[in-house]
Formats: C-alpha cells, sequence, structure tokens
C-alpha cells in the first residue's frame, strides 16, 4: 500500500531526499504516537498561491488556489500533479486580503475534524475498515500568501515571522522602503567565511514553539477591513 511507503522507507545518515528525513516529522512522532501508531493516517501540505487566470499579464482578474499534497507518498508522487489535489478555488476578481479566512472556515473545520476524529476508510489492500486521521503538516507559499493566509504582516519592518519584534531591519527614508540587508549573517554559524570580518553580538532569536506562538498571537484584536463590506457573522465565534 502507497500510504505505508514513509513507513518502510529508510535514508542515508545526514540526507534528506522526502519529508519525512526531516526533524519535523520526527519530533511529530515522538509528540502525537497515538497518531504515528497508524501509518496509514495521512500527512498533508497545504500549498496557497493567487494567479491571474486570464495570463501573466492580466492584473484585473486574479484568483486564490487552494492544494493538499500527500506526503505519505515517496517523493516521486507526492511532487506530482496526479497527487495534488485542488481543495477549492476562490473567485476574484480583486485581492481577498484578510477575508480570505471567510472562505477557509469550512476547510478549517473539516481539518480539525480530520484530526480530533477521523473518518472511517476501506483498506482495499488489506480488506478492512479503519478509522483514518490526518495532520496538516506544513504550509508552502511566498511570504505575500503568508501573509495574507495565516495573518502575518510580510510587509515593512516587522516582516519576518521568525524574528518578530527582534527584527534587524531598518527603514530607508527616501526611498520609504523597508530594508533586510545584513540580516541574515545572525543565522550563520560564527566561524563561518561571511561573520569573520563582522562581529555578531546577538545571535539568532530562537523559534517560538507553538504553544508560545497561539499564546502570543491571543494578545491581538482580530484585524478587519474597513473598506469592505463583511458578511453577517464574520468574526464571531
Amino acid at each position: 500500500m502507497v500510504l505505508l511507503w514513509h513507513a518502510n522507507y529508510q535514508t542515508e545518515e545526514g540526507s534528506m531526499c522526502h519529508p519525512s528525513d526531516a526533524k519535523a516529522w520526527r519530533h511529530f512522532d515522538q509528540t502525537h504516537p497515538n497518531f504515528t501508531a497508524e501509518p496509514r493516517n495521512v500527512r498533508l501540505g497545504l500549498c496557497t498561491d493567487g494567479f491571474a487566470p486570464h495570463g501573466h499579464y492580466d492584473r484585473t482578474y486574479s484568483c486564490w488556489s487552494i492544494i493538499f499534497t500527500p506526503y505519505n507518498l515517496p517523493s516521486r508522487m507526492c511532487m506530482s500533479s496526479e497527487y495534488m489535489f485542488l481543495m477549492m478555488v476562490i473567485p476574484g476578481p480583486s485581492n481577498l486580503k484578510r477575508l480570505i479566512n471567510v472562505y477557509l472556515e469550512p476547510l478549517i473545520e473539516e481539518l480539525k475534524n480530520l484530526w480530533h476524529v477521523g473518518v472511517l476508510t476501506r483498506d482495499s489492500t488489506m480488506d478492512e475498515i479503519l478509522k483514518m486521521r490526518a495532520a496538516l503538516m506544513w504550509t508552502v507559499n511566498d511570504l505575500p500568501a503568508y501573509g495574507m493566509a495565516f495573518g502575518w504582516s510580510s510587509a515593512g519592518v516587522m516582516g519576518c515571522p521568525v524574528c518578530i519584534e527582534d527584527t534587524r531591519a531598518f527603514y530607508l527614508h527616501n526611498s520609504r522602503k523597508a530594508c533586510y540587508f545584513d540580516c541574515y549573517r545572525q543565522f550563520l554559524p560564527l566561524k563561518k567565511a561571511f561573520t569573520k570580518n563582522r562581529v555578531e553580538r546577538k545571535g539568532a532569536r530562537l523559534r517560538l514553539t507553538g504553544e508560545q506562538i497561539r499564546d502570543w498571537a491571543e494578545e491581538f484584536s482580530p484585524a478587519v477591513e474597513a473598506s469592505l463590506s463583511l458578511p453577517d457573522g464574520y468574526g464571531q465565534a
């Protein structure tokens, strides 16, 4: 059964040929042993991006695609179009901005149900019925899409979702743009050639855990586009 491929797959130590080789995958296995106990449970990646359906130069109309990729499969399969599932196409014509959450809400509810409850599925290979669950492991998108879909402003001096308020970006007053020049050095080892001519007195910020990010985000009130007409019930629990 192809969904079991990741459980039987082995690679050389130190090489990464599939997402299952990553530390994040192993950390997930250790954190959620009940989910990992059934290797047929599906591990998903969510891909989002906007596109112009009438050609690259048509800026009068844009759509938004939501695509799922199952990472249980081998690399040659999960990276091919046959196994990328188009879940929805959010119509335009204008940029959705923060209102994309309205369209994503039903999908989020289904993902929560697949994680907490699961669905009965027939395994034709073993001729049995199992309760299959699913987990959203990763999201794949560029930085502007990250800002739209997940509520983090990717513009300005606090556009980095890792550094947050500890950013080293600065503002260029003449061009009126945020600049991240030379901010990458903090993520390099101290003995790297790119750091030998400059002393880094402050290392990179430690990545926050999911619980820390949730607690930090709950301190803020939801942002709303005042210029757009919102449907009834938007933003209500």
